[in-house]
C-alpha cells in the first residue's frame, strides 16, 4: 500500500512511516502511562513551589522523550518538527530540575500565553492530519479545550495568590498529561489500522504467487481461468 492508498482508507498516510505500524502498542502503553500521570497530578495536593517545579520538569522531560519516539515514526517536515519540540521540551525540563522555583514563577507569569500557543498548535496539527487518520478530531477537541483554559487563566485576577497559581499550574500539567494520553492512544489505534491495511494485500495476493506480478489484471484473470479449465476433471 502506498501513501495515497493509506490516506483513502482512513489510515495514517504521508505523515507516518508505514514500517512504524508494528510499534503501535508502544504508543498505547505510553498513552496509558500519561493518563495515569494526569490522574495522579490532578489528585495531588502539593504546596511546595519547588515540588511543583520538579513536577513540571518531569512532565516536560516525559514530553521530550515522547516527541523523540513519535518523530521516529514521522516523515518529512513532521519529523523535523517533532525533533525540534523534543529538544525544547528536554531543555525546559532540565532547567526545571535545576531551578524549580524559578520555573514555577516563570510559568505562572506566562501560563495564559503558553496555553494559547499550545491550543493553536494542537488545532493546526489536527487539521493537517484530517485526511490521514480517522482520529484527527481528538487533537481538535484538545486544542479548543486548551484555548478555553487559556481564556480562563487570562481572565483570572493577576494578583492571585500563590496558592491559586499553584492550582492553575497543577491543573494545566494534569490536563496536558490527560490530553497527551488520549492523543497517544488514538495514534496507536491509527497505526494498528495502518498495519492491518498494509497486511491485507499480502493476504489477498497469497493465492496468486504463481501468476507473474507484472501482468495486467485482465491477463491474470485469463490465465487463472485457463488454469482452472485445464485442472477440471474430464468426463
Amino acid at each position: 500500500m502506498n501513501a495515497e492508498d493509506a490516506t483513502r482508507s482512513g489510515a495514517p498516510g504521508p505523515m507516518l512511516v508505514e514500517r512504524s505500524a508494528r510499534f503501535w502498542w508502544v504508543l498505547l502503553v505510553a498513552g496509558v502511562a500519561w493518563l495515569i500521570l494526569g490522574w495522579v497530578v490532578l489528585r495531588a495536593n502539593v504546596g511546595s513551589l519547588a515540588a511543583v517545579g520538579v513536577l513540571v520538569g518531569i512532565v516536560l522531560v516525559g514530553s521530550g522523550l515522547n516527541e523523540l519516539g513519535v518523530a521516529g515514526m514521522m516523515r518529512g517536515g513532521w519529523k523535523v518538527l517533532h525533533y525540534g519540540l523534543a529538544v525544547l521540551y528536554l531543555l525546559a525540563g532540565l532547567w526545571a530540575f535545576i531551578r524549580p522555583v524559578d520555573t514555577f514563577f516563570a510559568l505562572a507569569s506566562v501560563l495564559g500565553l503558553v496555553l494559547v500557543f499550545a491550543g493553536a498548535f494542537e488545532i493546526t496539527r489536527s487539521l493537517a492530519a484530517r485526511g490521514e487518520t480517522p482520529y484527527w478530531w481528538a487533537g481538535l477537541v484538545g486544542g479548543v479545550l486548551l484555548l478555553l483554559l487559556a481564556l480562563w487563566v487570562s481572565t483570572s485576577d493577576p494578583q492571585a495568590t500563590i496558592a491559586r497559581r499553584t492550582y492553575l499550574i497543577l491543573f494545566w500539567v494534569g490536563f496536558m498529561s490527560l490530553l497527551r494520553g488520549f492523543q497517544q492512544i488514538m495514534l496507536a489505534f491509527g497505526l494498528r489500522h495502518l498495519g492491518s491495511e498494509l497486511s491485507r494485500p499480502a493476504r489477498i495476493g497469497a493465492d496468486d504467487d504463481a501468476t507473474p506480478a507484472g501482468l495486467p489484471a485482465q491477463e491474470r484473470r485469463e490465465m487463472s481461468r485457463d488454469s482452472a479449465q485445464r485442472s477440471a476433471p474430464t468426463a
